[in-house]
């Protein structure tokens, strides 16, 4: 079995803006040629962890190393990495090619033929100013860079903000593509959590500042199930059985519940009648994160609507 090489380790990562605490003692290993979701909602610390993985942010304490470096100021570490940003600041009379341009200075394993060809794809206005491109054709401008870089390090922060669904498509597609011909380590911020869902090899979930889910996809989609049928069958086959989130509708409820399933469990259910229904890693980690706030004493200021609708980002 060989193991694993980490190209990032981060022990005790705290970050403080006065009185607010964005990331609160976290430690975690990135993977060396791996695609990873980085997934939680609004202000849980996403960005931040990035920023200051990628030297743009310091942190308050904690260890934070890059290919066993410390990144900050350090040319070595910083040529290596891609961080493709939600809110990237251009001069206002660039253009797209003098992004591109730039780019191809800066990142030593740009390659040319595949910026031309998303560009392509992308149907990117190459002669109209940045400041002047739709929300959509900025965020094509963000994502070319990303792809075309072959950082070994690429961090995309929401990358598609703007891109329809043929253009996000297209981005999974030429990401996925690329990755096989040219492993590297990938970092997506989304919260379109079942959209990336067959992207990411791995998942990291940050919840007020905290790591509250580390785990290959593979084993997260078999942490829970969804029981639904009679409320007392329900309600007596989940005795003992850690409980995430409930719904009830009369006399059927619909339960879901950690851990997986047996044979005998599924046998058992079978002859009650109770039905198991998948939980798409959506649900999963909207469930997760509103049973840790509430196991935390905290009351989610968010519905489970306001959830679904794609507030985790």
């Amino acid at each position: 079995m060989t193991t694993a090489t980490p190209v990032v380790e981060v022990r005790n990562l705290t970050k403080r803006y006065r009185e607010a605490l964005a990331v609160d003692d976290v430690s975690f290993t990135i993977e060396k040629d791996t695609i990873y979701g980085l997934l939680g909602r609004n202000g849980a610390g996403k960005t931040t962890v990035m920023s200051i993985l990628t030297a743009q942010n310091f942190a308050t304490r904690g260890e934070v190393r890059v290919f066993g470096m410390d990144p900050y100021e350090n040319a070595k570490v910083l040529s290596r990495m891609c961080f493709v940003r939600e809110s990237q600041k251009y001069p206002d009379d660039a253009k797209p090619r003098h992004a591109f341009e730039t780019a191809r200075l800066f990142f030593p394993n740009w390659n040319q033929e595949l910026a031309d060809s998303l560009i392509d794809e992308f149907q990117l206005p190459m002669k109209r100013t940045i400041k002047k491109l739709s929300r959509g054709q900025l965020s094509a401008v963000g994502v070319i860079i990303g792809l075309a870089s072959r950082a070994e390090i690429t961090f995309f922060d929401e990358p598609y903000l703007g891109l329809d669904a043929v253009a996000r498509q297209i981005f999974y597609d030429r990401l996925l593509e690329d990755y096989s011909e040219h492993p590297r380590t990938v970092i997506l911020s989304s919260h379109l959590i079942d959209e990336v869902s067959n992207l990411i090899e791995r998942v990291l979930v940050i919840d007020r500042g905290r790591i509250i889910m580390d785990e290959s996809t593979d084993a997260v989609r078999d942490r829970a199930a969804n029981i639904v049928g009679d409320t007392a069958a329900v309600e007596a086959f989940i005795q003992g059985r850690e409980v995430i989130h409930r719904e009830s509708l009369g006399h059927v409820s619909s339960v879901t519940v950690l851990g997986t399933l047996t044979a005998d469990d599924r046998a058992r259910l079978a002859a009650t009648g109770l039905d198991i229904a998948p939980v798409s890693l959506q649900q999963l980690i909207v469930r997760t994160t509103q049973h840790a706030a509430e196991a935390g004493g905290h009351a989610s200021a968010a519905t489970t609507a306001d959830l679904d609708e794609g507030a985790l980002r």
